[in-house]
């Protein structure tokens, strides 16, 4: 049986709601898939240092080679090409560009970018750039990171060098993917690089990441030679209460407040919400014009979505209030199917998401960046892996967004996550949420049956048959 030509085009179909004009693509990250962590000037990130923790990834894997990207990404190009989409979103590697966080752009580093735009625009893919996907030079985490309000500045200036070598020829860069990532698992859980687990940490961390992003589109703006698509990534889901007590709507309350709100008010409004602001211990470290600088406008916005969840205003005991006397804020998964990650299944609170950021922040339009899924793969003796269950992923999170634009959400486009199976941060190599197999020894890649899946219901859904 050749899997190329019978196993994906059983389910391909076009899917109602989706325009000729919506942008399609595939994701990955640097630190991800690039490997090559000590060639050509690059220097530590934050996560080189992290999995060199004892017991803080999976197996001691490290970021080391990964998918090998950087010697053959001419390869990957032509198999991004070869899955129909329009466009590639891809982030850059901070101490790669920038050894140590500061100074003077390294050549040689840069250059690898340079040559990856090329290789896409020849073969007709629009390249996405992410400015910042988690990978902190060390040397600024030595310094502080991003709980010091001047990791925001040497952002903006790091945004800057790669800005001007790629403006003429990249049309969208965004700025951070996921802050909430990078402050609350960083900073504050300690499950992510850096590891720290300080809740003041944390809070300053979301608030100088935010300046950062604003800092950088300011700088890129005054520079640009055209006219450019400027954004930033938030990985977000939904909140709802277990039940219909005051203590489970209050719960959902600072859990939405906490997860969605503290990004998308000052982006959007200029102000941190007030009601997380007046209970938080800690204060945002606001200075004069920050808010301004954060709620710089921006054009789009990258939409992040795996679950949604259910929160609970009391623990399993029955209790309020913790041992330290805070109000109980418990997540609750609802009850569906689950991914390998042991994530939720619910397309439904996808297109719930995006109706509500439609409806309380109009007139951005927004790009599903991040979506996918991890599945235990079995490839046969080719490589080949039919995964139905990312299939079928993919196809009821695709109807969710078509869902909502039908309610009319402005989505424009959609990044399936991943392009490939790669280092899933503290899960190592261990989960794989690739369209693309990947085998780690012979680095050989092998499109899975979601991979033609995805390909022909691109075709079929801009052809409308």
């Amino acid at each position: 049986m050749n899997p190329t030509t019978t196993a994906a085009p059983l389910l391909a179909a076009p899917i109602a709601g989706l325009p000729p004009t919506f942008q399609w693509g595939v994701a990955t990250s640097a630190y991800q898939i690039e490997g090559a962590a000590s060639e050509d000037g690059r220097t530590p990130s934050i996560w080189d240092t992290f999995c060199r923790k004892p017991g803080a990834v999976h197996d001691a894997d490290n970021g080391d080679v990964a998918c090998d990207h950087y010697h053959r990404m001419p390869q990957d190009v032509a198999l991004i090409k070869s899955l129909g989409v329009d466009a590639y979103r891809f982030s850059v590697s901070w101490p790669r560009v920038q050894p140590g966080g500061r100074g003077p752009v390294n050549p040689a580093g840069l250059a690898f970018y340079d040559r990856l735009v090329d290789e896409l625009l020849t073969n007709g893919i629009d390249p996405w750039v992410t400015l910042y996907h988690w990978d902190l030079p060390q040397e600024l985490e030595d310094a502080g990171g991003w709980p010091v309000r001047d990791t925001a500045y040497r952002f903006a200036d790091y945004a800057t060098l790669v800005f001007e070598k790629l403006q003429d020829r990249v049309a969208t860069f965004t700025t951070l993917n996921e802050p909430w990532c990078s402050a609350w698992l960083g900073y504050q859980v300690g499950v992510h690089a850096p590891g720290r687990q300080n809740f003041g940490d944390a809070i300053a961390a979301v608030h100088h990441l935010l300046l950062g992003h604003g800092l950088a589109t300011q700088r890129m703006r005054s520079l640009e030679t055209r006219p450019h698509t400027y954004g930033i990534t938030l990985n977000m889901g939904t909140a709802d209460p277990v039940s219909d007590t005051a203590e489970d709507r209050e719960a959902t309350r600072r859990a939405d407040g906490m997860g969605l709100r503290i990004y998308l008010d000052p982006l959007r409004h200029g102000r941190y919400p007030e009601d997380i602001t007046s209970e938080l211990t800690t204060p945002f470290p606001v200075q004069d014009g920050d808010l301004e600088i954060i709620s710089t406008p921006f054009d789009v916005l990258g939409v992040n979505f795996y679950f949604g969840q259910n929160f609970a205003g009391t623990d399993e005991a029955g209790n309020t209030h913790d041992a330290s006397g805070e109000p109980v804020v418990r997540a609750v998964l609802p009850d569906t199917p689950r991914t390998a990650m042991d994530w939720p299944i619910t397309p439904d609170r996808f297109t719930q998401l995006l109706v509500r950021l439609h409806r309380d922040y109009p007139g951005l339009p927004m790009v599903i960046t991040e979506n996918g899924a991890a599945f235990p793969d079995n490839p046969d003796s080719t490589g080949f892996v039919a995964d139905e269950a990312r299939t079928a992923y993919l196809a009821t999170h695709l109807k969710a967004v078509a869902d909502a634009r039908l309610q009319g959400a402005d989505v424009r486009g959609y990044f399936a996550w991943s392009l490939m199976d790669n280092f899933e941060w503290a899960e190592g190599y261990a989960k794989r949420f690739g369209i693309v197999h990947v085998d780690y020894e012979t680095q050989a890649r092998t499109p899975k049956q979601s991979a033609l899946w995805y390909r022909d219901t691109i075709t079929r859904t801009r052809e409308g048959r």
